[in-house]
């Protein structure tokens, strides 16, 4: 069960980790003269290099290694690698659009992907939706027709972000990728790439003449350490009601940066009618979420993400106890050829002695 002092502890983290993550929505207008694709791929990069010293201060390399050692079939891998590009577009437009004057669109993609989520859950995983989560879906759905039936479309930048999340979640859902596990790989599988984008538009050479970008590269690295850090403690230390209640904080901090920093208007993302009704329905997630919490609290039923869940989705047991055999099984025969090494060992020495 989870402390008061524990919950005030993730709620600072979680705070501190969606501000973070919106500071990086900012590092396109920092780091021009490079274009948004090209800042896209240092994060990359960064992330990478931030990812691997993280997970080697937190010792977590043999989790990874004995996670992967049970994926068997080429089928496993090919689900394992697909969504990779998804994740990398991802990255591309949150760094690409503020500097294309996308960022409210890219933010509004922001607010309606926790329901599209929802929706997920509700037809893929037969969850079960409150009251307040099918009003809130409905009230965000008829702020999208207004806008669609008023001006014809709805931004490709607010659905690529809105439509593209679910698919990279569902796929890494289906082979149980652990979090840290899934992330780390898709940052070495983009690093190629990346590197040859920024080999052939000049990203490079562009970099190292520009003087500011010694130390704002090091620092996009370091922020994106320290908001995936303060994510884990979050993520440890809060309820999951709460912990996913403050999620919503980062596209309100978007929305924020993007009216105030770059100037956009509230006009040019949609309707004043679609935004208010999204914010109709972003509150009535934020109060479903945070009734859940108020629930679980009275009936002193928190849990932190170590501990079982609760009001995540059902659990795919099969697929769960598959991913555990596999990883036991893993740690069984490292422990098999350790002892076989040693056994070889003082077979060869006890050979020599023999010979002489």
């Amino acid at each position: 069960m989870l402390t008061t002092n524990q919950t005030s502890q993730g709620t600072i983290a979680a705070v501190a980790a969606n501000f973070l993550y919106s500071l990086l929505f900012l590092f396109g207008l920092l780091m021009q003269p490079l274009s948004g694709t090209q800042v896209a791929s240092w994060r990359v990069l960064m992330m990478l290099f931030s990812l691997v010293l993280l997970v080697s201060v937190l010792k977590q390399w043999q989790h990874i290694f004995d996670y992967l050692r049970t994926l068997k079939t080429p089928k496993e891998w090919v689900l394992f690698i697909l969504p990779t590009p998804i994740l990398g577009a991802q990255i591309w437009i949150f760094m690409w659009a503020p500097v294309n004057d996308l960022g409210l669109e890219v933010t509004l993609g922001y607010f309606l992907y926790p329901m599209i989520m929802i929706m997920v859950g509700r037809f893929f995983y037969n969850e079960n939706m409150s009251l307040l989560q099918w009003i809130a879906t409905i009230c965000a759905g008829i702020g999208i027709v207004y806008d669609v039936v008023q001006y014809g479309a709805i931004s490709w930048a607010t659905l690529f972000v809105c439509l593209g999340y679910p698919p990279y979640y569902l796929l890494r859902r289906k082979l149980a990728v652990p979090p840290i596990t899934g992330l780390i790989s898709d940052l070495v599988l983009l690093t190629p790439v990346v590197l040859i984008a920024l080999y052939m538009n000049g990203g490079f050479e562009l970099a190292i003449a520009t003087d500011k970008f010694w130390y704002l590269l090091p620092l996009l690295g370091i922020i994106s350490t320290a908001a995936m850090s303060l994510t884990m403690v979050a993520s440890q230390k809060l309820p999951v009601s709460l912990f996913g209640t403050l999620c919503y904080l980062e596209p309100i901090f978007l929305f924020l940066f993007s009216v105030t920093i770059l100037h956009q208007g509230i006009d040019e993302g949609g309707s004043l009618f679609m935004y208010g009704m999204i914010f109709i329905a972003l509150l009535m997630m934020i109060t479903d979420s945070a009734l859940g919490y108020w629930a679980r609290k009275r009936d002193d039923r928190l849990h932190g993400y170590n501990e079982p869940q609760v009001g995540s989705f059902p659990p795919r047991r099969r697929l769960k106890n598959r991913r555990i055999k596999g990883v036991l099984t893993a740690h069984r025969f490292r422990k098999i050829r350790k002892y076989q090494q040693k056994i070889d060992k003082m077979t060869r020495k006890i050979e020599v002695l023999h010979s002489k």
